[in-house]
């Protein structure tokens, strides 16, 4: 009996011309595993296709609900950002996919799972890590790392000389990732940070100049950290984060330009699209600012920065994230309340807030009203705060 490797499989450039590759340097039975995040694809024509390179069996695994309220809602209450831009759509979804090809290795008694990311990338750590979190015994094959394939372009020729049908030419050569948090854009022209990366990639987006010449409004109910309603209507999660995109994508909202630094030691650059996930990183933070008093909101930016390095880096299981969401689950408890953002060309503007667990309070900090504050008390409260720079100023004219 043949050992079993377990492929994480898209149907890509990449999987599509791993399956015959395997097949020709291993005496392994291939079992396809593509993992549903979001993708858009038809599902029965990527089953079809890998049947048809040489894949034994083929595993359609739907998590599209799992990914968003298992992953993306931790993302969004914790306001996880990597480098201060990037939303970490592709990261996000990683350590799931681990989990899931590990469950199925486990189901088909293989001992190798195999992945199509280069050498040279995050997602390979990402995956690597993932399973091992969970695995330490099975092992990795990376094609990438060790086929005499060196380019994409190579990889083209690799997949016409066998007759095998991939979704990109060597004139439309990106390569990308999608699911339902995002889309990116990396290769081809973007490589040279000097070019300016054309409009016509979008796959979510309208450029802001195509957008509507007048504003759209939108409300987004967040109920403990979670957004539950868009415009009032409670939505499950999915069709949510598909409303958003629409919302969002339509009025030129979400795309990033990125020069990153990879964890593997480069820098890359990137186009990322993620319309929802802008709307509801905007209008989350726009409710903690009302909610959160000073000092927890300011650790919480340090812990957002943190926990972004740590989806980036491929960590998510560790107790580390796990102690995170702990602290970032308490500051969650009163981040409810309604906030409906106005839509223009790309921008967004916070049009209201509204909260029963408001920090601001009218009678305090209005200028023109309020009892409950004693313009006098500042002066001793200037006097203490300010006690320190006196005495160095005595001390230095000493």
């Amino acid at each position: 009996m043949k050992e079993k490797v377990v492929l994480a499989y898209s149907g890509g450039l990449d999987t599509s011309i791993i399956i015959p590759w395997l097949m020709e340097n291993y005496d392994f039975e291939v079992i396809a595993v593509c993992i549903d995040v979001g993708q858009g694809d038809d599902m029965e024509k990527v089953r079809e296709k890998a049947i048809k390179t040489g894949a034994s069996k083929v595993y359609i695994e739907d998590v599209k609900e799992e990914f968003i309220t298992d992953y993306l809602f931790k993302g969004i209450k914790s306001g996880a950002v990597y480098e201060g831009k990037y939303l970490l759509g592709t990261a996000f979804a990683r350590p799931l996919m681990a989990k899931k090809l590990v469950d199925i290795a486990h189901i088909e008694g293989a001992k190798y799972i195999c992945h199509g990311c280069t050498g040279k990338g995050n997602d390979q750590v990402r995956f690597e890590v993932g399973i091992a979190s969970f695995d330490p015994n099975i092992k990795i094959i990376a094609p990438w790392r060790i086929w005499d394939i060196k380019s994409r372009e190579d990889a083209i020729d690799y997949a016409t000389a066998r007759g095998i049908d991939i979704p990109v030419t060597k004139e439309k050569i990106y390569s990308r990732d999608m699911n339902l948090w995002h889309v990116s854009h990396e290769g081809g022209e973007l490589e040279n940070p000097t070019n300016e990366h054309k409009e016509e990639m979008y796959l979510l987006t309208t450029p802001p100049e195509k957008a509507p010449d007048y504003p759209t409004y939108v409300d987004i109910y967040f109920e403990t950290g979670i957004p539950k309603k868009v415009n009032g209507e409670k939505l499950k999660p999915i069709e949510m984060l598909k409303l958003l995109n629409k919302i969002a994508g339509d009025n030129g909202i979400g795309v990033i330009d990125l020069v990153e630094n990879r964890l593997v030691g480069m820098k890359s650059r990137g186009v990322y699209e993620t319309p929802a996930g802008t709307l509801l990183y905007f209008a989350h933070d726009e409710l903690e600012r009302l909610t959160l008093d000073k000092m927890t909101y300011h650790f919480k930016q340090s812990i957002s920065i943190k926990y972004g390095e740590i989806l980036y880096d491929g960590l998510w299981f560790t107790t580390l994230r796990e102690a995170l969401d702990a602290f970032v689950e308490t500051t969650q408890r009163t981040v409810t309340g309604n906030v409906k953002l106005k839509l223009y060309k790309g921008n967004i503007k916070t049009a209201s807030i509204d909260t029963p667990y408001a920090l601001y309070n009218e009678e305090i900090s209005s200028f023109s009203t309020g009892s409950l504050y004693n313009h006098k008390d500042a002066e001793g409260f200037i006097n203490l705060y300010s006690l320190p720079s006196k005495i160095k100023a005595m001390t230095n004219k000493e």
